[in-house]
């Protein structure tokens, strides 16, 4: 909503407002064994090895429930994830606790359409922590050293690198509708006596037509120089807030870059 409104001396106020339904909130890591799936499910999951029945099992195992193209998507997502468990050879217990761990950051990703990738990218290292470390009952050393390395990268380079992506296909678009307001005041308070009295005797000279003209013309040039006013004001914030936007991306992708390069050039050295 943007109001605008004029006052004693022409001022000219501007206020700008998004109504948003949710906005980026702290994320608190916990221990997601056997959260989404559990032991039976796991042993039905390795039963079936073609596509169909595999996003047949998940579909039901986690419960998506989704129209196409999204169904789709996050089936796919869950289901690469079962592939990088079987190549590794994990176990049952670490398997699940994967597929939670994606499945958790991917809803903490797509809770709000508001860019909130720094917080994910800390949240999915604080659960990978979770799972990493024996510190019962705050953590679990589920993965070894080696395997908590190799199930970094693979978020990394699955999910966080397309997280606006994912943004884009399961968030709501957010628009900026603006309602412009406009509050005329019939006289000014700051006129003085001596201008005021010009003004009734001018007034009474004047005939009826000649007066009513001239108010119309006074009316539209006063309201043709207020939208002039508000035009330009709009144009100037709208202007300041792209280029904010602007900068806050690139400082979000270089971030993203410097974490990301120094992963991938140790792998490179490891192999």
């Amino acid at each position: 909503m943007c109001c605008i409104g004029v006052g004693r001396g022409a001022a000219l106020m501007c206020r700008f407002g998004v109504h948003l339904t949710q906005v980026p909130c702290a994320l608190k890591a916990k221990v997601m064994l056997w959260t989404d799936v559990s032991y039976h499910d796991m042993e039905e999951i390795d039963k079936v090895h073609s596509m169909p029945d595999l996003e047949r099992v998940l579909c039901s195992v986690l419960r998506i429930d989704l129209a196409e193209p999204k169904r789709g998507v996050l089936l796919e997502l869950f289901v690469q994830t079962v592939l990088f468990c079987r190549e590794n050879h994990f176990k049952k217990e670490q398997t699940s606790a994967l597929l939670s761990i994606i499945k958790s950051i991917h809803e903490a990703n797509i809770e709000t359409p508001l860019n909130n990738m720094k917080q994910c990218f800390k949240y999915s290292n604080e659960l990978l922590l979770r799972h990493s470390v024996r510190r019962p009952p705050f953590s679990i050393s589920l993965f070894n050293s080696t395997e908590a390395d190799c199930v970094l990268k693979y978020i990394h380079h699955s999910y966080m690198r397309h997280c606006k992506l994912y943004k884009y296909i399961f968030t709501p678009q957010v628009k900026l509708d603006m309602t412009f307001t406009y509050n005329e005041t019939e006289g000014h308070e700051d006129s003085s006596d001596s201008d005021e009295a010009a003004q009734e005797t001018d007034n009474a000279a004047a005939t009826p037509e000649t007066s009513n003209r001239d108010q119309e013309e006074a009316a539209v040039g006063h309201k043709s120089e207020l939208r002039a006013l508000i035009e330009k004001e709009v144009r100037e914030q709208m202007t300041l807030a792209s280029r904010q936007l602007d900068e806050r991306m690139k400082e979000i992708a270089n971030q993203h870059k410097k974490t990301v390069d120094p992963l991938q050039s140790a792998h490179k050295a490891k192999k």
